[in-house]
């Protein structure tokens, strides 16, 4: 890619659809004209029923995904394949269970040309970073649900990316270890402040984390029927939060509009069954 600019946002998408051709021929229009923007340092988070097309944007965004109209511009640039700008930590871990931790988080730098000694200190430091600094020699089957996600975790920020896409990335986990990631992600993130897109279904965790709140309707043609910034003064400890007014304030008002279109999920999933 170019060069980036330094006055434009991380991530612009500018009327970007989705259109998919089904194996009837047939077309399904998934997501309809959007338009959104992060800024650099900004995280926010993107909420939606099931099926409005959250992580397909994402996907957009990640260059895996071309767009069928409109155009996703990067620091300003436009996106033309693979986005090298970004990191991805998806829902499911990435890691090789023939692999230790080291040797997972090493890798990404390896193949990009980082020499090996290089890459297992900076692999090492970040380890130690997500807490994990003792189990560097375990491989992934030794390791439970919350340890493999700080794995992940480490093994995307090791690489330095600008921008931060996680979909979904403490799902699986149980309320508690959710807590923790959200809290040691926010720690992160903290120290050089990424440009963060991040799917939930969650909408708790979505107000704990971010500082706007985007929902999507539900599909097809999915849109962005809400941009809510979070008024809530950073540092945060992710469970506490929860427990304040304001907090309270938001959730009301954002479940509200998000609801409808819950039930309008639903409602269409009962139709096809």
């Amino acid at each position: 890619m170019p060069e980036p600019s330094a006055n434009e946002p991380a991530v612009r998408l500018e009327g970007v659809s989705i259109t998919y051709r089904l194996a009837d021929g047939s077309r399904y229009p998934a997501v309809a004209p959007v338009d959104l923007s992060v800024a650099t340092g900004e995280f926010v988070a993107l909420v939606g029923p099931t099926g409005c097309g959250k992580s397909t944007l994402l996907n957009v965004v990640a260059g895996l995904v071309s767009p069928s109209t409109g155009r996703v511009r990067i620091d300003g640039v436009a996106l033309s394949g693979i986005n090298p700008r970004a990191g991805y930590l998806f829902q499911q871990e990435a890691l090789f269970p023939w692999k230790t931790a080291l040797d997972n988080v090493s890798l990404g730098l390896e193949v990009r040309g980082v020499p090996k000694s290089e890459a297992r200190a900076r692999a090492r430091s970040w380890l130690e970073r997500v807490g994990l600094a003792a189990f560097a020699d375990r491989y992934p089957h030794q390791l439970s649900g919350g340890q493999k996600k700080r794995v992940g975790l480490a093994q995307v920020l090791c690489r330095d990316p600008a921008i931060l896409l996680m979909d979904e990335p403490f799902g699986p986990l149980d309320a508690q270890t959710r807590t923790i990631m959200g809290d040691l992600l926010l720690e992160l993130w903290s120290a050089d402040r990424k440009a963060v897109l991040f799917v939930t279904h969650d909408l708790e965790e979505a107000i704990a984390l971010a500082d706007r709140v985007v929902i999507m309707s539900a599909g097809p043609e999915a849109r962005i029927i809400g941009d809510h910034p979070v008024p809530i003064p950073r540092p945060r400890d992710t469970h506490e939060v929860r427990l304040t007014p304001t907090f309270l304030d938001i959730h009301r008002t954002l479940w509200h509009e998000l609801r409808a279109e819950v039930i309008k999920s639903y409602r269409q999933g009962e139709k096809i069954d």
